[in-house]
């Protein structure tokens, strides 16, 4: 099943569910939204297709053509929202190998070969529902970044044990300059406004036969000028479940965190980010997440 938000023409926040061209409204009191579908399946041990399909069964709600919803968001427009509003989303980081080698510059060892062969993998905290936007919304470029990069990972939203309950598309918006500059400032590299887009869907894990035999397509289009990247998750070191194990040792989460995986593309400095370029994101199976791209303007005090 395929799990989408959406907002209306109105401005309220609807939970629906894709089924063919169509999106069924499937919002209710018990199911207001997909995290609390997340976490109603977490509390009784099912799986989120079978706590979709529930409130599909008990809606009753109208049906929206899906393309009406994909336009650009705007005011009076209805189009479709951040799937899921994360409690929390955590990143990891060289799970394949082209970054594991990106940062060397002919070093014998860096602190990134390293950890690409470690045990332990690299684990950051990412994000706040806050700091996600969703299909159509701008992702930023921190006002004091000149080599912001689009990193396009397969993320996987935990329930409340870790299990991997559905897949989606992330990028995963980096300020490499900043990172290249002091492993320590990562988390500013990381963390900020506009600095994750999740989307277009939350895809149930029934759905895809295995999280590591997709196809990722990055697509950054500027002008009449274009940039492609293609990987496959089955270039990863390390495999989903594995990551998701690291996360939760003596980490509790709430469900609905989503785990990003890591990034096989790495664009070349000259197609780092700017104002005005758009980003396109494709996984195998999960959708097309599209998004513009703006720069922050550094607010006063």
């Amino acid at each position: 099943m395929r799990i989408v938000s959406f907002v209306t023409e109105t401005g309220e926040r609807r939970l629906g569910l894709v089924e063919g061209a169509e999106v069924l409204d499937m919002t209710s009191e018990r199911f207001p939204s997909a995290l609390r579908l997340v976490q109603w399946a977490g509390e009784r041990g099912a799986l989120l297709a079978e706590a979709a399909a529930d409130a599909a069964g008990q809606s009753g709600g109208e049906r929206r053509a899906l393309s009406d919803l994909e336009a650009p968001p705007a005011p009076g427009r209805a189009h479709l929202a951040l799937p899921l509003e994360p409690p929390e989303v955590w990143g990891a980081g060289i799970t394949y190998q082209r970054t594991a080698t990106r940062y060397d510059e002919g070093a014998a060892e860096t602190v990134y070969t390293r950890v690409y062969e470690a045990e332990r993998p690299e684990l950051f905290f990412k994000a706040t529902a806050h700091r996600c936007v969703g299909p159509g919304a701008a992702i930023g470029i921190r006002s004091d970044s000149v080599q912001t990069s689009t990193e396009p990972e397969l993320a996987v939203v935990l329930g409340p044990g870790g299990e991997i309950v559905a897949l989606i598309c992330c990028n995963d918006v980096t300020a490499r300059d900043i990172e290249y500059e002091n492993p320590l400032y990562l988390p500013q590299a990381k963390i900020y406004r506009g600095s994750c887009a999740l989307g277009p869907c939350l895809t149930t894990v029934d759905e895809v036969p295995s999280p590591h035999e997709l196809t990722v397509t990055c697509t950054i289009e500027r002008g009449g000028e274009r940039w492609e990247g293609r990987t496959s998750t089955a270039l990863m070191r390390r495999r989903v479940d594995e990551l998701a194990e690291w996360l939760i040792r003596d980490n509790p989460i709430p469900a609905g965190t989503i785990l990003t995986t890591g990034t096989g593309i790495v664009p070349p400095v000259e197609w780092c980010l700017q104002e005005g370029d758009r980003v396109h994101i494709e996984i195998e199976g999960l959708g097309r997440l599209s998004n513009p791209v703006e720069r922050l303007r550094r607010r006063p005090g």
